[in-house]
């Protein structure tokens, strides 16, 4: 089997290095892939991308003029940017182009309609985590994209964390809804913790460093034992009628934890809905 960085393309045009393009570049690098074969269009590099780029051998912000079409094309742009930026892409498509989208909302149809040079189209849905390498993507590709467009598709992404490939495009507002925003999710268990600490008589600190900590711990604990499932930490935490226990028949109550968490899903998968319309 060939190792991931086989799998790498043999030239990357990158547009928009913000976090989640940076993250990537990062990673790609980290993973050795020749960063000579990555060119980079970035309107307002931050100076660490610049530095990134010069002491790596990254091509930045070259001339549209001297460039031709890219074994992949990387969309890493604001969406509301796609209208107003494809004219200038069109010509770095070509029929042997894969395009790889990270805009939110932008679906394949919507790709294909403004960048008609290719339709071999992978759409991915990428969380916040990529920054550090732990993150995690959904994918869908058009019908066109080819064994070795999806060999590179992981190599490109899974330098950021971990691809589950979908069966269906349908499935992205679903995955927007879990991953995409989840991060948002956690982060707000960890202040409520620490609100509901204070509520209990602890100093506002404390219980902010006491519930951070949890919630950090908790993940990686999580992370580094890919043999239990969530339910089984769970349990293995929970001593029968001990203190966890009491909380939990709180969380795990009807009206608790659980249908609220679906409540909330259902509600970022309607946006996400809404917003790809």
């Amino acid at each position: 089997m060939s190792s991931t960085a086989d799998n790498f393309p043999a030239s990357i045009t990158l547009v928009g290095a913000g976090k989640m393009g940076s993250a990537m570049l990062s990673g790609w690098i980290a993973m050795g892939l020749n960063a000579q074969t990555i060119t980079i269009l970035e309107p307002a590099p931050h100076p660490d991308l610049e530095a990134t780029c010069k002491t790596e051998g990254v091509a930045l912000n070259p001339p549209l003029s001297a460039l031709t079409p890219a074994e992949v094309l990387i969309l890493a742009i604001k969406p509301q940017m796609l209208e107003s930026v494809a004219p200038a892409l069109s010509p770095l498509v070509g029929p042997g182009t894969l395009i790889l989208s990270i805009l939110a909302g932008k679906r394949i149809a919507d790709l294909a309609a403004r960048l008609p040079g290719t339709s071999a189209i992978v759409r991915a849905m990428p969380n916040t985590p990529a920054a550090i390498g732990r993150g995690i993507t959904g994918v869908a590709a058009s019908s066109s994209v080819t064994e070795r467009q999806r060999g590179m598709t992981d190599a490109l992404l899974g330098a950021v964390g971990a691809v589950e490939w979908l069966a269906s495009e349908t499935l992205i507002d679903a995955v927007t809804a879990v991953s995409g925003s989840g991060p948002a999710y956690i982060f707000y268990l960890a202040e409520a913790l620490a609100k509901a600490g204070e509520a209990a008589g602890l100093p506002a600190d404390l219980a902010a460093r006491l519930a951070r900590a949890t919630v950090e711990g908790s993940g990686e604990l999580m992370h580094l034992s890919p043999e239990l499932t969530p339910a089984k930490l769970r349990e293995n935490v929970t001593s029968p009628g001990g203190t966890t226990a009491a909380a939990l028949a709180v969380l795990m109550a009807d009206g608790g934890l659980s249908p609220l968490m679906r409540d909330a899903v259902a509600a970022a998968q309607r946006r996400a809905g809404e917003l790809s319309g």
